[in-house]
């Protein structure tokens, strides 16, 4: 990555590590139980199934797909994060089985302590995003706020006969993560100043690739569900995917791709407190076999920014996913089954 010359460190401004700032699992869902579901006949998607974006019906070949994400730095280069957080923006659109149509920018931004044209860095970020992933970033909203943030809300389509959701695991899939997790452990090894390059330079390269050609895999395999993991970790994803599906779902902790170096930083402590919660939440549902240690389960549980895709597929269709997506520089691998149950995950060697 580019290393950042100017000596202000946009990571100090931040009080976490960019998806991991997002409100508990737990307590999201203490929140939206108080709130009324929306329901209307041509929306095909709302907040029952915990979906990473919301679908609205057009005609029966269009729906839209609509979802907003930002967060705090999780680097110090500003042109960087602009483009992480628009990766991860965009990845709620992928996620569905959708394609990005245009975003507008949302801002926050300390103006009299970091300079304008620090923020048109971010900026130029999204806008790089955008236009590498064929969507127009137009527009937005700024307000002045003490701690800097960033992100999208990014409107795309998709056929209503070919979305992908949390609901749709089937007992006999194989699992297919797309990206290596330690993101979270990664960004607060940097917020920290600890991070080694090797760490900081694939934890950057893994935020900044896009998931749509993740996409096209899941699509092409006949996937029917999938979520991107980020905020609530593979842990935490899988957990709301198994429930909406009524499965139970395996982990092969050995077959799970994970960045260089962000063993030894989990090792060392540095866990951001996004990763502790989701560890705490998905304890309830949770098996771990003999020779699973409690590391394993903090970095299946680690608070990514702009991760992978995991899906669902049958384990011939998945394999051959697997092996076209590393053919084109994805670092994507089967990592597990889904079963027959109730929602369960068992964690094995």
């Amino acid at each position: 990555m580019t290393r950042q010359a100017d000596p202000v460190r946009l990571t100090r401004f931040s009080h976490g590590a960019g998806c991991g700032c997002k409100i508990g699992p737990g307590r999201l869902a203490e929140i939206l139980a108080t709130v009324t579901p929306t329901t209307h006949p041509d929306l095909l998607v709302g907040t029952e199934s915990g979906d990473d974006a919301a679908v609205w019906r057009l005609d029966a070949d269009r729906a839209l797909v609509a979802t907003t994400d930002f967060f705090t730095p999780v680097v110090d280069d500003p042109r960087t994060w602009g483009r992480i957080a628009a990766t991860n923006a965009v990845s709620d659109v992928y996620a569905m089985g959708g394609r990005p149509l245009f975003a507008l920018n949302i801002v926050a931004w300390p103006s009299e302590v970091l300079p304008a044209e620090m923020l048109g860095e971010v900026l130029a970020g999204g806008a790089d995003v955008g236009r590498e992933c064929g969507f127009a970033v137009v527009g937005g909203h700024s307000i002045d706020d003490p701690e800097p943030k960033y992100g999208l809300a990014v409107v795309g389509e998709v056929h209503p006969d070919r979305i992908l959701t949390n609901t749709g695991l089937r007992p006999g899939d194989a699992l297919v993560l797309t990206k290596p997790l330690g993101i979270g452990i990664a960004t607060t090894a940097v917020k920290a100043g600890t991070a080694p390059d090797a760490l900081l330079d694939a934890a950057v390269a893994t935020m900044c690739m896009p998931n749509d050609a993740a996409a096209a895999a899941a699509l092409a395999a006949g996937a029917a569900g999938c979520t991107d993991v980020t905020g609530f970790g593979l842990l935490g994803h899988l957990r709301k995917m198994a429930a909406a599906s009524g499965v139970d779902a395996v982990v092969e902790m050995g077959a799970v791709p994970l960045l260089p170096g962000a063993r030894e930083q989990a090792e060392a402590g540095f866990v951001p407190g996004g990763t502790r919660r989701n560890r705490e939440w998905v304890a309830e549902v949770l098996d771990v076999a003999p020779g699973i240690g409690e590391t394993d389960v903090m970095l299946l549980a680690d608070a990514q920014t702009s991760g992978g895709l995991l899906f669902g597929a049958e384990p011939e269709k998945a394999a051959a996913a697997v092996a076209e997506l590393r053919e084109q520089g994805v670092e994507a691998a089967v990592i597990g089954r889904v079963a027959p149950g109730r929602g369960r995950i068992l964690v094995q060697p």
